[in-house]
């Protein structure tokens, strides 16, 4: 099977189910936010793998995660949504294991530190604006309730994720 389809080359795509709809449609830059955020996990995973393996093989694990979140958004049936409660408490216990691990924090922090951390806080920011597309989508569509706190909760996560890369790697926050 060839990637190119030629299908889209009229600004048209489809969704699960076959719905063809803009490329440009809120649906669409919802889940290429996702498709972005996961790239971006894949660079953090990259420049974690020496520092922080462990941190790196969660990163991988979190965006095949993002696959299925991205096909939720592709569908507008809660038949075909797959991010559950597990993956959100999953996520939890990641933050909740993190924060144990680093010091509390007492003020507002710059992103940036080793490159982990640094591509994490973009990863973090990427989050933040899929999850604001994802909400602009919600007052359109149905969209996946579960997926929007997955969303949440991992951008949480993928801060104290930066925080942790910083610690692990003997750099010290950035205070703003």
């Amino acid at each position: 099977m060839s990637i190119t389809t030629k299908t889209g080359d009229t600004g048209m795509t489809s969704l699960i189910g076959g719905k063809r709809i803009s490329k440009a449609s809120l649906r669409v830059s919802a889940y290429g936010d996702i498709d972005e955020l996961s790239s971006n996990l894949g660079l953090a995973a990259a420049y974690a793998t020496s520092a922080c393996p462990e941190l790196a093989s969660e990163l991988h694990n979190i965006q095949r995660d993002l696959f299925l979140l991205a096909a939720d958004f592709a569908s507008n049936s809660p038949d075909h949504f797959r991010i559950g409660a597990e993956h959100i408490e999953h996520l939890e216990a990641l933050s909740q294991k993190l924060e144990a691990q680093i010091p509390p924090q007492r003020c507002f922090l710059i992103p940036g530190g080793c490159l982990a951390a640094a591509q994490l806080h973009v990863a973090r920011t990427v989050c933040r604006r899929a999850e604001r597309q994802a909400i602009a989508l919600q007052n359109e569509e149905t969209v996946s309730a579960k997926g929007l706190v997955y969303l949440n909760r991992l951008s949480d996560y993928l801060y104290l994720a930066a925080r942790t890369a910083n610690h692990r790697s003997g750099i010290e926050d950035i205070k703003a």
